[in-house]
Protein backbone atom coordinates (compact mmCIF):
# COMPACT_ATOMS: atom_id res chain seq x y z
CA UNK A 1 0.00 0.00 0.00
CA UNK A 2 1.25 3.50 -1.21
CA UNK A 3 1.14 6.81 1.43
CA UNK A 4 -1.85 7.99 -0.86
CA UNK A 5 -3.78 4.54 -0.31
CA UNK A 6 -3.62 5.27 3.18
CA UNK A 7 -4.56 9.24 3.42
CA UNK A 8 -8.33 8.18 4.31
CA UNK A 9 -9.74 7.70 1.41
CA UNK A 10 -10.72 4.51 -0.57
CA UNK A 11 -10.96 2.62 2.32
CA UNK A 12 -13.78 -0.55 3.74
CA UNK A 13 -13.48 0.89 7.19
CA UNK A 14 -11.42 2.40 9.74
CA UNK A 15 -10.30 0.59 13.06
CA UNK A 16 -12.90 0.33 16.06
CA UNK A 17 -12.22 2.71 18.94
CA UNK A 18 -14.92 1.01 21.32
CA UNK A 19 -13.47 -2.67 21.44
CA UNK A 20 -9.74 -3.32 22.30
CA UNK A 21 -7.23 -3.48 19.56
CA UNK A 22 -4.33 -5.48 20.20
CA UNK A 23 -1.50 -6.16 17.61
CA UNK A 24 -2.81 -9.89 16.76
CA UNK A 25 -7.00 -8.98 16.69
CA UNK A 26 -9.05 -5.59 16.03
CA UNK A 27 -12.21 -4.95 15.46
CA UNK A 28 -12.83 -2.46 12.28
CA UNK A 29 -16.16 -0.46 11.85
CA UNK A 30 -17.39 -1.21 8.45
CA UNK A 31 -17.63 2.38 6.56
CA UNK A 32 -21.62 3.10 5.16
CA UNK A 33 -22.17 1.78 1.57
CA UNK A 34 -19.32 -0.81 1.92
CA UNK A 35 -19.16 -4.27 3.51
CA UNK A 36 -16.27 -7.06 4.80
CA UNK A 37 -17.29 -10.61 5.02
CA UNK A 38 -15.74 -13.86 6.44
CA UNK A 39 -12.32 -14.75 5.21
CA UNK A 40 -11.67 -10.91 3.56
CA UNK A 41 -8.30 -9.85 3.81
CA UNK A 42 -7.71 -6.64 5.06
CA UNK A 43 -4.82 -4.50 5.55
CA UNK A 44 -4.16 -0.92 7.76
CA UNK A 45 -1.30 0.80 8.79
CA UNK A 46 0.31 1.98 12.22
CA UNK A 47 2.24 5.42 11.74
CA UNK A 48 5.19 5.13 14.58
CA UNK A 49 7.68 8.49 15.30
CA UNK A 50 11.03 7.59 15.06
CA UNK A 51 11.00 4.60 12.59
CA UNK A 52 9.05 3.61 9.34
CA UNK A 53 5.06 2.62 8.92
CA UNK A 54 4.09 -0.58 10.12
CA UNK A 55 1.63 -2.34 7.92
CA UNK A 56 -0.84 -4.64 9.74
CA UNK A 57 -2.66 -7.17 7.38
CA UNK A 58 -5.43 -9.74 8.39
CA UNK A 59 -8.12 -11.94 7.40
CA UNK A 60 -11.94 -11.35 9.05
CA UNK A 61 -13.08 -14.22 11.12
CA UNK A 62 -16.08 -12.74 12.58
CA UNK A 63 -18.67 -10.14 11.25
CA UNK A 64 -21.31 -8.25 13.15
CA UNK A 65 -23.92 -5.44 12.97
CA UNK A 66 -26.32 -3.85 15.31
CA UNK A 67 -28.53 -0.69 16.02
CA UNK A 68 -26.46 1.71 17.88
CA UNK A 69 -29.19 4.00 19.51
CA UNK A 70 -31.13 0.77 20.77
CA UNK A 71 -31.82 0.21 24.60
CA UNK A 72 -34.23 -2.46 24.50
CA UNK A 73 -34.63 -5.69 22.28
CA UNK A 74 -38.13 -4.11 21.37
CA UNK A 75 -36.69 -0.96 20.02
CA UNK A 76 -36.01 -2.90 16.90
CA UNK A 77 -39.36 -2.27 15.83
CA UNK A 78 -39.63 1.50 16.70
CA UNK A 79 -36.35 1.51 14.44
CA UNK A 80 -37.76 0.24 11.73
CA UNK A 81 -41.22 2.00 11.67
CA UNK A 82 -38.69 5.40 12.35
CA UNK A 83 -40.34 6.40 15.81
CA UNK A 84 -36.57 6.17 17.44
CA UNK A 85 -33.81 7.42 15.58
CA UNK A 86 -30.94 5.04 15.24
CA UNK A 87 -28.64 3.77 12.98
CA UNK A 88 -26.80 0.20 11.73
CA UNK A 89 -23.36 -0.45 12.25
CA UNK A 90 -21.45 -3.26 11.12
CA UNK A 91 -18.03 -4.40 12.21
CA UNK A 92 -15.55 -7.13 11.46
CA UNK A 93 -13.35 -8.47 13.48
CA UNK A 94 -9.54 -9.12 11.77
CA UNK A 95 -7.14 -12.06 12.74
CA UNK A 96 -3.88 -10.65 12.36
CA UNK A 97 -2.02 -12.54 9.68
CA UNK A 98 1.38 -10.83 9.01
CA UNK A 99 3.42 -7.01 10.23
CA UNK A 100 5.45 -5.77 8.21
CA UNK A 101 8.50 -4.82 9.52
CA UNK A 102 8.04 -7.23 12.10
CA UNK A 103 7.21 -4.15 14.67
CA UNK A 104 4.09 -5.79 17.07
CA UNK A 105 2.16 -2.65 18.21
CA UNK A 106 -2.00 -2.03 17.84
CA UNK A 107 -3.36 -0.47 14.86
CA UNK A 108 -4.54 3.07 16.34
CA UNK A 109 -8.59 3.61 16.31
CA UNK A 110 -10.02 5.34 13.66
CA UNK A 111 -6.90 3.85 11.21
CA UNK A 112 -8.02 3.51 7.61
CA UNK A 113 -8.68 -0.29 6.86
CA UNK A 114 -8.21 -1.50 3.41
CA UNK A 115 -9.65 -4.66 1.19
CA UNK A 116 -6.00 -6.25 0.69
CA UNK A 117 -6.01 -7.13 -3.42
CA UNK A 118 -2.86 -7.69 -5.50
CA UNK A 119 0.10 -7.91 -4.18
CA UNK A 120 -1.19 -6.66 -0.86
CA UNK A 121 -3.34 -9.73 -0.57
CA UNK A 122 -0.37 -11.80 -1.52
CA UNK A 123 1.89 -9.93 1.19
CA UNK A 124 -1.14 -10.27 3.64
CA UNK A 125 -1.34 -14.43 2.69
CA UNK A 126 2.41 -14.89 2.64
CA UNK A 127 1.83 -16.02 -0.90
CA UNK A 128 5.11 -13.77 -2.00
CA UNK A 129 7.78 -16.11 0.33
CA UNK A 130 6.29 -19.35 -1.46
CA UNK A 131 8.98 -20.10 -3.76
CA UNK A 132 7.23 -22.66 -4.86
CA UNK A 133 3.37 -22.38 -4.88
CA UNK A 134 0.90 -24.96 -5.07
CA UNK A 135 -2.76 -23.45 -6.21
CA UNK A 136 -5.04 -25.38 -4.45
CA UNK A 137 -8.29 -23.54 -5.42
CA UNK A 138 -10.04 -19.95 -5.27
CA UNK A 139 -10.72 -18.11 -2.23
CA UNK A 140 -14.20 -16.48 -1.04
CA UNK A 141 -12.72 -13.31 -3.24
CA UNK A 142 -12.60 -15.38 -6.46
CA UNK A 143 -8.46 -15.16 -5.88
CA UNK A 144 -6.20 -18.02 -6.03
CA UNK A 145 -5.62 -19.88 -2.69
CA UNK A 146 -1.43 -20.94 -2.65
CA UNK A 147 -0.08 -24.31 -0.12
CA UNK A 148 3.39 -23.55 0.27
CA UNK A 149 5.21 -26.91 -1.64
CA UNK A 150 7.93 -26.83 1.27
CA UNK A 151 5.61 -28.41 3.44
CA UNK A 152 4.25 -30.89 1.30
CA UNK A 153 7.28 -32.10 -0.37
CA UNK A 154 9.26 -32.95 2.54
CA UNK A 155 11.63 -29.82 2.20
CA UNK A 156 10.38 -28.27 6.01
CA UNK A 157 7.20 -30.81 6.38
CA UNK A 158 5.13 -32.96 4.63
CA UNK A 159 1.82 -34.85 5.21
CA UNK A 160 -2.16 -33.92 4.86
CA UNK A 161 -5.01 -34.74 7.07
CA UNK A 162 -8.28 -34.23 5.39
CA UNK A 163 -11.19 -34.45 7.80
CA UNK A 164 -14.70 -34.45 7.23
CA UNK A 165 -18.29 -35.96 7.13
CA UNK A 166 -18.59 -38.73 4.29
CA UNK A 167 -19.96 -38.10 1.08
CA UNK A 168 -20.37 -34.01 2.03
CA UNK A 169 -16.69 -33.23 2.60
CA UNK A 170 -15.21 -34.05 -0.72
CA UNK A 171 -12.33 -35.21 1.14
CA UNK A 172 -11.13 -38.29 -2.19
CA UNK A 173 -12.53 -35.44 -4.00
CA UNK A 174 -10.14 -32.70 -2.85
CA UNK A 175 -6.78 -35.47 -2.59
CA UNK A 176 -6.91 -36.71 -6.20
CA UNK A 177 -7.27 -32.42 -6.78
CA UNK A 178 -4.07 -31.85 -4.56
CA UNK A 179 -2.36 -34.79 -6.50
CA UNK A 180 -3.10 -33.28 -9.82
CA UNK A 181 -2.17 -29.73 -9.06
CA UNK A 182 1.47 -30.96 -7.76
CA UNK A 183 1.64 -32.70 -10.96
CA UNK A 184 0.65 -30.30 -13.42
CA UNK A 185 1.39 -27.28 -11.80
CA UNK A 186 4.61 -27.29 -12.59
CA UNK A 187 5.85 -26.61 -8.79
CA UNK A 188 8.30 -29.96 -8.62
CA UNK A 189 9.76 -28.93 -11.64
CA UNK A 190 11.99 -32.21 -13.51
CA UNK A 191 11.11 -34.10 -10.78
CA UNK A 192 7.51 -34.38 -11.47
CA UNK A 193 7.35 -36.53 -14.72
CA UNK A 194 9.22 -38.99 -11.87
CA UNK A 195 6.96 -38.47 -8.77
CA UNK A 196 4.06 -40.93 -7.89
CA UNK A 197 0.93 -41.29 -6.21
CA UNK A 198 -0.58 -44.15 -4.36
CA UNK A 199 -4.59 -44.62 -4.20
CA UNK A 200 -6.41 -46.72 -2.29
CA UNK A 201 -10.15 -46.60 -3.83
CA UNK A 202 -12.34 -48.19 -0.85
CA UNK A 203 -15.49 -47.29 -2.23
CA UNK A 204 -17.79 -47.49 -5.25
CA UNK A 205 -15.56 -47.60 -8.27
CA UNK A 206 -15.29 -43.46 -8.58
CA UNK A 207 -11.65 -43.36 -8.56
CA UNK A 208 -11.21 -46.02 -11.40
CA UNK A 209 -11.65 -43.74 -14.20
CA UNK A 210 -8.90 -40.93 -13.06
CA UNK A 211 -7.38 -41.20 -16.37
CA UNK A 212 -10.82 -40.94 -18.59
CA UNK A 213 -11.84 -37.12 -19.01
CA UNK A 214 -14.78 -35.48 -17.66
CA UNK A 215 -17.77 -35.20 -20.35
CA UNK A 216 -19.82 -33.02 -17.88
CA UNK A 217 -17.08 -30.29 -17.99
CA UNK A 218 -18.22 -27.00 -18.87
CA UNK A 219 -16.11 -23.64 -19.83
CA UNK A 220 -16.84 -21.96 -16.71
CA UNK A 221 -14.95 -24.67 -14.90
CA UNK A 222 -12.13 -24.79 -17.64
CA UNK A 223 -11.52 -21.24 -16.91
CA UNK A 224 -11.33 -21.48 -13.29
CA UNK A 225 -8.74 -23.93 -13.89
CA UNK A 226 -7.08 -21.83 -16.04
CA UNK A 227 -7.35 -19.38 -13.69
CA UNK A 228 -5.34 -21.52 -11.31
CA UNK A 229 -2.92 -21.97 -14.14
CA UNK A 230 -3.85 -25.07 -14.72
CA UNK A 231 -4.97 -26.76 -18.09
CA UNK A 232 -8.78 -28.97 -17.39
CA UNK A 233 -7.65 -32.81 -17.84
CA UNK A 234 -7.67 -35.89 -17.09
CA UNK A 235 -4.50 -38.06 -14.85
CA UNK A 236 -2.48 -38.29 -18.21
CA UNK A 237 -0.88 -41.51 -16.90
CA UNK A 238 -2.97 -44.18 -14.51
CA UNK A 239 -2.85 -48.22 -13.90
CA UNK A 240 -5.67 -49.65 -12.15
CA UNK A 241 -5.01 -52.38 -9.85
CA UNK A 242 -8.48 -54.99 -8.45
CA UNK A 243 -8.60 -57.92 -6.81
CA UNK A 244 -9.45 -61.49 -8.57
CA UNK A 245 -12.96 -62.26 -8.82
CA UNK A 246 -14.03 -65.29 -6.21
CA UNK A 247 -13.93 -68.48 -7.50
CA UNK A 248 -11.92 -67.17 -10.67
CA UNK A 249 -9.17 -69.75 -11.74
CA UNK A 250 -7.92 -67.24 -14.52
CA UNK A 251 -7.34 -64.21 -12.12
CA UNK A 252 -9.79 -61.74 -13.74
CA UNK A 253 -10.16 -58.17 -12.03
CA UNK A 254 -13.26 -57.87 -10.16
CA UNK A 255 -14.36 -54.97 -11.13
CA UNK A 256 -17.76 -54.33 -12.85
CA UNK A 257 -17.44 -50.66 -14.62
CA UNK A 258 -14.26 -50.32 -16.17
CA UNK A 259 -13.42 -53.42 -18.85
CA UNK A 260 -10.10 -52.66 -19.99
CA UNK A 261 -6.89 -50.95 -18.57
CA UNK A 262 -7.69 -52.94 -15.21
CA UNK A 263 -4.76 -55.68 -13.87
CA UNK A 264 -5.17 -58.29 -10.72
CA UNK A 265 -3.39 -58.42 -7.94
CA UNK A 266 -2.61 -61.06 -5.69
CA UNK A 267 0.07 -62.90 -3.74
CA UNK A 268 1.59 -66.38 -4.14
CA UNK A 269 1.71 -68.57 -1.31
CA UNK A 270 5.23 -68.60 -1.58
CA UNK A 271 5.30 -64.90 -1.38
CA UNK A 272 3.16 -65.11 1.73
CA UNK A 273 5.63 -67.75 3.09
CA UNK A 274 8.67 -66.16 2.19
CA UNK A 275 7.94 -62.30 3.34
CA UNK A 276 6.38 -63.22 6.51
CA UNK A 277 2.77 -61.48 5.43
CA UNK A 278 0.58 -63.90 8.00
CA UNK A 279 0.76 -60.86 10.37
CA UNK A 280 -1.00 -58.74 8.03
CA UNK A 281 -4.10 -61.52 8.17
CA UNK A 282 -4.31 -60.35 11.84
CA UNK A 283 -3.82 -56.55 11.01
CA UNK A 284 -7.10 -55.43 12.83
CA UNK A 285 -5.89 -53.28 16.15
CA UNK A 286 -8.04 -55.54 18.67
CA UNK A 287 -5.59 -58.64 17.23
CA UNK A 288 -2.46 -57.21 19.14
CA UNK A 289 -4.15 -57.08 22.58
CA UNK A 290 -4.65 -60.53 22.37
CA UNK A 291 -1.98 -63.04 23.37
CA UNK A 292 -2.20 -64.92 20.42
CA UNK A 293 -0.36 -62.68 18.80
CA UNK A 294 3.13 -64.58 19.82
CA UNK A 295 1.29 -67.36 17.67
CA UNK A 296 1.01 -65.34 14.80
CA UNK A 297 5.05 -64.24 14.63
CA UNK A 298 6.25 -67.55 15.85
CA UNK A 299 4.04 -69.75 13.00
CA UNK A 300 5.18 -66.36 10.45
CA UNK A 301 8.76 -67.44 11.56
CA UNK A 302 8.21 -71.05 10.81
CA UNK A 303 6.94 -70.46 7.32
CA UNK A 304 9.70 -68.55 6.11
CA UNK A 305 11.92 -71.57 7.47
CA UNK A 306 10.75 -74.32 6.24
CA UNK A 307 7.82 -73.15 3.40
CA UNK A 308 9.52 -74.43 0.00
CA UNK A 309 8.16 -73.77 -3.45
CA UNK A 310 6.32 -76.13 -5.12
CA UNK A 311 4.69 -76.02 -8.52
CA UNK A 312 2.83 -73.29 -7.88
CA UNK A 313 1.78 -73.40 -4.33
CA UNK A 314 4.39 -73.93 -1.30
CA UNK A 315 5.91 -77.67 0.12
CA UNK A 316 5.55 -77.28 4.49
CA UNK A 317 6.84 -80.48 6.21
CA UNK A 318 6.84 -82.73 2.65
CA UNK A 319 3.33 -81.53 2.42
CA UNK A 320 2.32 -79.81 -0.87
CA UNK A 321 0.10 -76.93 -0.40
CA UNK A 322 -1.75 -75.65 -3.07
CA UNK A 323 -3.90 -73.23 -1.99
CA UNK A 324 -4.87 -70.56 1.22
CA UNK A 325 -7.24 -73.11 2.68
CA UNK A 326 -4.72 -76.03 2.53
CA UNK A 327 -2.31 -73.93 3.99
CA UNK A 328 -4.26 -73.13 7.14
CA UNK A 329 -6.31 -76.43 7.19
CA UNK A 330 -1.89 -77.59 7.30
CA UNK A 331 -0.75 -75.03 10.26
CA UNK A 332 -4.11 -75.91 11.94
CA UNK A 333 -3.32 -79.43 12.00
CA UNK A 334 -0.02 -78.68 12.88
CA UNK A 335 -0.84 -76.35 16.01
CA UNK A 336 -3.69 -79.00 17.02
CA UNK A 337 -1.29 -81.99 17.48
CA UNK A 338 0.88 -81.91 20.79
CA UNK A 339 4.02 -83.40 18.90
CA UNK A 340 3.95 -80.51 16.50
CA UNK A 341 2.65 -77.68 18.43
CA UNK A 342 5.90 -76.98 20.33
CA UNK A 343 7.64 -76.58 16.76
CA UNK A 344 5.37 -73.91 15.59
CA UNK A 345 3.89 -71.61 18.22
CA UNK A 346 6.79 -72.42 20.61
CA UNK A 347 6.80 -74.50 24.53
CA UNK A 348 5.15 -71.54 26.59
CA UNK A 349 2.10 -70.88 24.64
CA UNK A 350 -1.11 -72.57 25.75
CA UNK A 351 -3.85 -75.01 24.63
CA UNK A 352 -6.30 -71.75 24.44
CA UNK A 353 -4.12 -69.14 23.55
CA UNK A 354 -3.35 -71.34 20.63
CA UNK A 355 -7.10 -72.43 19.83
CA UNK A 356 -7.65 -68.74 19.74
CA UNK A 357 -5.45 -67.97 17.02
CA UNK A 358 -6.09 -71.25 15.14
CA UNK A 359 -10.24 -69.86 15.13
CA UNK A 360 -9.40 -66.54 13.96
CA UNK A 361 -7.06 -68.13 11.26
CA UNK A 362 -9.83 -70.87 9.77
CA UNK A 363 -11.94 -67.49 10.03
CA UNK A 364 -9.94 -65.63 7.70
CA UNK A 365 -10.29 -68.35 4.31
CA UNK A 366 -13.49 -66.67 3.08
CA UNK A 367 -11.81 -63.53 3.21
CA UNK A 368 -8.35 -63.99 1.70
CA UNK A 369 -8.44 -67.06 -0.46
CA UNK A 370 -8.62 -65.10 -3.86
CA UNK A 371 -5.77 -62.91 -2.82
CA UNK A 372 -3.06 -65.34 -1.69
CA UNK A 373 -2.81 -67.48 -4.45
CA UNK A 374 -0.84 -70.92 -5.77
CA UNK A 375 -3.31 -71.64 -8.75
CA UNK A 376 -1.48 -68.61 -10.91
CA UNK A 377 1.45 -68.14 -12.43
CA UNK A 378 4.08 -66.73 -9.96
CA UNK A 379 6.06 -64.98 -13.14
CA UNK A 380 3.19 -63.85 -14.70
CA UNK A 381 3.12 -59.82 -12.77
CA UNK A 382 1.15 -59.34 -9.74
CA UNK A 383 2.58 -57.41 -7.68
CA UNK A 384 1.69 -53.78 -6.75
CA UNK A 385 5.09 -51.90 -7.10
CA UNK A 386 4.70 -47.96 -8.04
CA UNK A 387 8.39 -47.93 -9.60
CA UNK A 388 7.43 -49.92 -12.17
CA UNK A 389 3.69 -48.65 -12.47
CA UNK A 390 2.16 -45.22 -13.94
CA UNK A 391 2.46 -41.96 -12.66
CA UNK A 392 -1.04 -42.85 -10.35
CA UNK A 393 -1.29 -46.42 -9.09
CA UNK A 394 -4.86 -47.02 -8.34
CA UNK A 395 -5.62 -49.95 -5.62
CA UNK A 396 -9.36 -50.94 -5.66
CA UNK A 397 -10.78 -52.59 -2.73
CA UNK A 398 -14.08 -51.76 -2.57
CA UNK A 399 -15.22 -55.38 -3.35
CA UNK A 400 -13.16 -56.86 -0.48
CA UNK A 401 -13.86 -57.56 3.27
CA UNK A 402 -12.60 -55.92 5.64
CA UNK A 403 -10.18 -57.94 6.84
CA UNK A 404 -8.86 -58.22 2.99
CA UNK A 405 -8.99 -54.55 2.76
CA UNK A 406 -6.35 -54.30 5.51
CA UNK A 407 -4.00 -56.95 4.82
CA UNK A 408 -3.86 -55.60 0.99
CA UNK A 409 -3.34 -52.15 2.48
CA UNK A 410 -0.71 -53.14 5.37
CA UNK A 411 1.24 -55.51 2.69
CA UNK A 412 1.07 -53.09 -0.01
CA UNK A 413 2.43 -49.79 1.88
CA UNK A 414 5.01 -52.26 4.12
CA UNK A 415 6.54 -53.68 0.66
CA UNK A 416 6.28 -49.73 -0.48
CA UNK A 417 8.08 -48.31 2.50
CA UNK A 418 10.45 -50.54 2.74
CA UNK A 419 11.52 -50.14 -1.04
CA UNK A 420 11.96 -46.44 -0.23
CA UNK A 421 14.08 -47.52 2.40
CA UNK A 422 16.43 -49.77 0.51
CA UNK A 423 16.78 -46.59 -2.04
CA UNK A 424 17.74 -44.38 0.45
CA UNK A 425 16.73 -41.14 -1.26
CA UNK A 426 13.47 -38.84 -1.14
CA UNK A 427 13.05 -38.82 -5.00
CA UNK A 428 10.93 -39.52 -6.48
CA UNK A 429 8.48 -38.46 -3.83
CA UNK A 430 5.40 -41.02 -3.72
CA UNK A 431 2.02 -39.94 -2.60
CA UNK A 432 0.19 -42.30 -0.77
CA UNK A 433 -3.99 -41.65 -0.43
CA UNK A 434 -5.64 -43.42 2.16
CA UNK A 435 -9.47 -43.17 3.18
CA UNK A 436 -10.97 -44.29 6.55
CA UNK A 437 -7.68 -43.77 8.25
CA UNK A 438 -9.30 -43.82 11.83
CA UNK A 439 -9.79 -47.52 11.00
CA UNK A 440 -6.18 -48.39 9.88
CA UNK A 441 -4.70 -45.75 12.45
CA UNK A 442 -6.96 -45.74 15.30
CA UNK A 443 -5.89 -43.55 18.21
CA UNK A 444 -6.10 -47.22 20.87
CA UNK A 445 -4.43 -50.27 20.38
CA UNK A 446 -1.56 -51.50 18.13
CA UNK A 447 -1.45 -53.27 14.70
CA UNK A 448 1.31 -54.09 11.97
CA UNK A 449 -0.68 -51.34 9.40
CA UNK A 450 -0.79 -48.97 12.18
CA UNK A 451 2.99 -49.36 12.87
CA UNK A 452 3.44 -49.23 9.06
CA UNK A 453 1.55 -45.77 8.91
CA UNK A 454 3.11 -44.18 12.20
CA UNK A 455 6.82 -45.26 10.25
CA UNK A 456 5.54 -43.20 7.35
CA UNK A 457 4.27 -40.23 9.26
CA UNK A 458 7.23 -39.81 11.27
CA UNK A 459 9.95 -41.25 8.78
CA UNK A 460 8.38 -41.12 5.59
CA UNK A 461 9.12 -36.87 4.95
CA UNK A 462 13.06 -38.02 4.83
CA UNK A 463 12.31 -41.07 2.40
CA UNK A 464 10.09 -38.82 -0.36
CA UNK A 465 6.68 -41.12 1.25
CA UNK A 466 3.67 -38.44 1.51
CA UNK A 467 0.70 -39.40 3.38
CA UNK A 468 -2.68 -38.00 2.59
CA UNK A 469 -4.71 -39.16 4.90
CA UNK A 470 -8.67 -38.69 5.06
CA UNK A 471 -10.90 -39.54 7.76
CA UNK A 472 -14.47 -38.62 9.03
CA UNK A 473 -13.16 -38.13 12.44
CA UNK A 474 -9.75 -36.78 13.53
CA UNK A 475 -10.35 -37.29 16.82
CA UNK A 476 -10.14 -41.12 16.15
CA UNK A 477 -6.63 -41.20 14.38
CA UNK A 478 -3.22 -41.92 16.47
CA UNK A 479 -2.37 -38.25 17.68
CA UNK A 480 0.91 -39.12 15.96
CA UNK A 481 -0.05 -39.03 12.71
CA UNK A 482 -2.09 -36.50 12.93
CA UNK A 483 0.55 -33.94 14.41
CA UNK A 484 2.84 -34.81 11.90
CA UNK A 485 0.78 -33.66 9.22
CA UNK A 486 1.75 -30.21 8.19
CA UNK A 487 -1.27 -29.61 6.22
CA UNK A 488 -4.53 -29.84 8.01
CA UNK A 489 -7.81 -29.77 6.13
CA UNK A 490 -11.31 -29.60 7.10
CA UNK A 491 -14.61 -30.20 5.16
CA UNK A 492 -17.79 -30.37 6.41
CA UNK A 493 -17.72 -31.65 10.25
CA UNK A 494 -20.02 -33.50 12.34
CA UNK A 495 -20.84 -30.83 15.37
CA UNK A 496 -19.79 -33.25 17.91
CA UNK A 497 -16.36 -33.63 16.28
CA UNK A 498 -16.28 -29.90 15.67
CA UNK A 499 -15.90 -29.22 19.39
CA UNK A 500 -12.98 -31.60 20.10
CA UNK A 501 -9.50 -30.41 20.66
CA UNK A 502 -8.17 -31.90 17.46
CA UNK A 503 -9.90 -28.85 15.50
CA UNK A 504 -8.45 -26.53 17.94
CA UNK A 505 -6.89 -24.77 15.19
CA UNK A 506 -10.10 -23.06 13.85
CA UNK A 507 -11.05 -20.31 14.79
CA UNK A 508 -14.72 -20.24 16.65
CA UNK A 509 -16.55 -18.58 12.93
CA UNK A 510 -14.80 -21.37 11.42
CA UNK A 511 -15.86 -24.59 13.70
CA UNK A 512 -19.11 -22.93 13.13
CA UNK A 513 -19.21 -22.51 9.44
CA UNK A 514 -17.56 -26.47 9.01
CA UNK A 515 -21.31 -27.24 10.17
CA UNK A 516 -23.03 -25.48 7.15
CA UNK A 517 -20.04 -26.34 4.66
CA UNK A 518 -21.17 -27.38 1.21
CA UNK A 519 -19.35 -29.42 -1.12
CA UNK A 520 -16.24 -28.37 -2.33
CA UNK A 521 -15.55 -25.98 0.50
CA UNK A 522 -12.58 -26.78 2.39
CA UNK A 523 -10.89 -24.74 5.42
CA UNK A 524 -6.89 -25.45 5.05
CA UNK A 525 -4.04 -24.58 7.57
CA UNK A 526 -0.69 -24.53 6.58
CA UNK A 527 1.89 -23.44 8.71
CA UNK A 528 2.88 -20.52 6.98
CA UNK A 529 -0.23 -18.72 7.73
CA UNK A 530 -1.74 -18.48 11.62
CA UNK A 531 -5.31 -18.25 10.36
CA UNK A 532 -6.67 -21.54 8.00
CA UNK A 533 -7.77 -20.02 4.36
CA UNK A 534 -11.75 -20.76 2.89
CA UNK A 535 -11.46 -22.28 -0.29
CA UNK A 536 -13.59 -23.75 -3.05
CA UNK A 537 -11.70 -26.34 -5.57
CA UNK A 538 -12.90 -27.27 -8.78
CA UNK A 539 -15.11 -29.60 -10.35
CA UNK A 540 -13.16 -32.30 -11.46
CA UNK A 541 -11.80 -32.53 -14.76
CA UNK A 542 -11.35 -36.30 -14.75
CA UNK A 543 -14.06 -38.62 -14.37
CA UNK A 544 -15.58 -39.58 -11.25
CA UNK A 545 -18.02 -42.23 -12.87
CA UNK A 546 -18.52 -44.42 -15.06
CA UNK A 547 -21.69 -42.52 -16.64
CA UNK A 548 -19.25 -39.40 -16.48
CA UNK A 549 -16.14 -41.01 -18.71
CA UNK A 550 -15.25 -39.89 -22.25
CA UNK A 551 -12.71 -41.60 -24.36
CA UNK A 552 -10.23 -43.47 -22.60
CA UNK A 553 -6.55 -42.59 -23.07
CA UNK A 554 -4.46 -45.10 -25.74
CA UNK A 555 -2.29 -45.90 -22.48
CA UNK A 556 -5.64 -47.15 -20.69
CA UNK A 557 -5.22 -50.63 -22.98
CA UNK A 558 -2.16 -51.27 -21.32
CA UNK A 559 -2.65 -54.61 -18.93
CA UNK A 560 -0.94 -56.94 -17.34
CA UNK A 561 -1.63 -59.04 -20.01
CA UNK A 562 0.22 -56.97 -22.67
CA UNK A 563 3.22 -56.70 -20.32
CA UNK A 564 3.14 -60.19 -19.31
CA UNK A 565 6.07 -62.64 -20.34
CA UNK A 566 3.81 -65.11 -22.48
CA UNK A 567 5.66 -68.48 -21.32
CA UNK A 568 5.03 -67.52 -17.82
CA UNK A 569 1.69 -69.49 -17.24
CA UNK A 570 3.30 -72.75 -18.88
CA UNK A 571 4.41 -75.22 -16.68
CA UNK A 572 2.97 -73.18 -13.85
CA UNK A 573 1.17 -76.14 -12.03
CA UNK A 574 -2.64 -73.82 -11.70
CA UNK A 575 -2.86 -72.28 -15.20
CA UNK A 576 -4.76 -73.06 -18.23
CA UNK A 577 -4.81 -72.94 -21.87
CA UNK A 578 -6.82 -69.53 -21.53
CA UNK A 579 -4.07 -68.28 -19.48
CA UNK A 580 -1.88 -67.74 -22.21
CA UNK A 581 -2.00 -63.85 -23.38
CA UNK A 582 -2.30 -64.57 -27.13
Amino acid sequence: MTDDEFDGSGGVGRVLGTADATPLQFWTAVAPGSYLQLDDVVVTRRELPDREPVTIAGVVTQVRARHEGAQFDSDVFAIADGTLPAMVQEAAEITTTRVDPEFYVPPHPGAVVHRAEGDARARALHFDRMERRIPMGMGRDGVPVYLNADFLDGTRGAHVSISGISGVATKTSFATFLLYSVFRSGVLGGDAVNAKALIFNVKGEDLLFLDHPNTRLDDATRAGYAKLGLAAGAFPDVRVYAPPRIGDSSGTPDVSSRLTGVDSFYWTLSEFCADRLLPYVFADADDERQQYTMVVHSVAAHLARYAQPADGGVSVDGVRLGTYADLVDHIVEQLTDDETRGDWAGSAVGVGTVNAFARRLIGSKKDLSRLIRGDLAARRPHSINTAESAQVTVVDLHNLPDRAQRFVVGVTLKSEFERKEKAGTAKPLLFVVLDELNKYAPREGSSPIKEVLLDIAERGRSLGVILVGAQQTASEVERRIVTNSAIRVVGRLDPAEASRPEYGFLPPAQRQRALLAKPGTMFVNQPDIPVPLCLEFPFPAWATRVSEAGRAPSETLRSITGAADPFAVVGSGGGSDDDIPF
